[in-house]
């Protein structure tokens, strides 16, 4: 029994000595979402502080265990009074709720490069667990630093009223759903 329960140990060390660390490369990401403004037209935005970590031991990062904070006050739509606003207690609400954060559950290949993440997504004090679309670009070794980065573009949908956010405006002044877009390059290590 004894020799079961180190070999046992072993195994699990030696799983668990392959996950690798992989962290954000900032220069190389973006965080952003669009909502329809008066039924008419696209405002688009992002969060220009944020970071993500992620540990996976499979190549295809299908074990991934992935990470993402933002910071509410970085967000950007390019007008500082519509930004300024947006960080108010009738949206965001950035002084009393200064994060968003983003843990994932799973992440299933569905085809080729595309895959489904599910994960529980907390804004405004409030988590909702919600799917989005991965697209793995791959891997490569960085010319310069000889590093392995990875690449992924991330999409989906989510309704700003579930996270209780702008529910003083209507939806013909903006859209209930908001989607998501990000660019994400991560380096191993």
């Amino acid at each position: 029994m004894k020799k079961l329960i180190i070999l046992s140990a072993a195994v699990l060390a030696s799983y668990t000595g392959f996950s690798q660390n992989w962290n954000l490369d900032k220069t190389h990401a973006k965080l952003g979402f669009s909502i329809t403004h008066m039924m008419v037209s696209d405002v688009d935005g992002a969060f220009k502080n944020f970071d993500a970590k992620v540990t996976s031991s499979k190549p295809d990062f299908t074990d991934a265990q992935i990470e993402l904070t933002a910071d509410i006050n970085s967000i950007d739509t390019d007008n500082e009074k519509r930004d300024e606003h947006l960080k108010a207690p009738d949206f965001f609400d950035a002084a009393k709720y200064n994060t968003l954060t983003f843990k994932s559950k799973s992440l299933k290949k569905v085809s080729g490069k595309n895959y489904k993440m599910t994960g529980d997504l907390t804004m405004h004090g409030v988590t909702k667990t919600v799917t989005l679309d991965v697209v793995f670009n791959g891997t490569t070794t960085h010319p310069y630093n000889k590093k392995t980065v990875a690449g992924f573009k991330v999409k989906g949908v989510v309704k700003r009223n579930d996270f209780k956010i702008g529910t003083e405006t209507s939806t013909a002044m903006l859209s209930d759903e908001v989607e998501l877009n990000a660019n994400i390059e991560l380096v191993q290590g």
